[in-house]
């Protein structure tokens, strides 16, 4: 099977063309240097993306914070994880790095908060 991708290792942008055969990477052209190479057999044969999406937030001053997968993640998997996370509700405040989900779905990933999210005021004992 022959495939047409673009890298995006580089501001280069090559035009690659692939050829998979059983699963394995046979032949790559069109790459000026490995990178694209090695760019090229992941996307072909066992494509990753990072996942970047929010969760809801329970007493925070905004109702969202931003999360993402801290590794990439199978693109087969893209859909059932976007799936899970918006079943998760967090309670503020929500600290950068924290993770929100750990290992999700068995991929090693995990669903790790991109910003602070302090508590509403009127939500905090005091």
């Amino acid at each position: 099977m022959k495939k047409e991708i673009i890298c995006i290792v580089c501001p280069v942008g090559c035009t690659m063309e692939v050829t998979v055969e059983d699963g394995k990477l046979v032949q790559v052209t069109g790459n000026e240097c490995k990178r694209g190479e090695k760019y090229a057999e992941q996307e072909a044969i066992a494509p990753k993306r990072t996942l970047a999406t929010t969760v809801r937030v329970k007493n925070g001053i905004l109702p969202l914070v931003p999360v993402k997968t801290d590794i990439p993640v199978p693109k087969g998997k893209m859909r059932e994880i976007t799936e899970l996370v918006a079943q998760v509700e967090v309670e503020a405040p929500v600290k950068i790095g924290s993770i929100i989900i750990a290992d999700v779905l068995g991929t090693g990933a995990n669903i790790v908060a991109t910003r602070n999210l302090p508590a509403r005021e009127d939500s905090v004992a005091g």
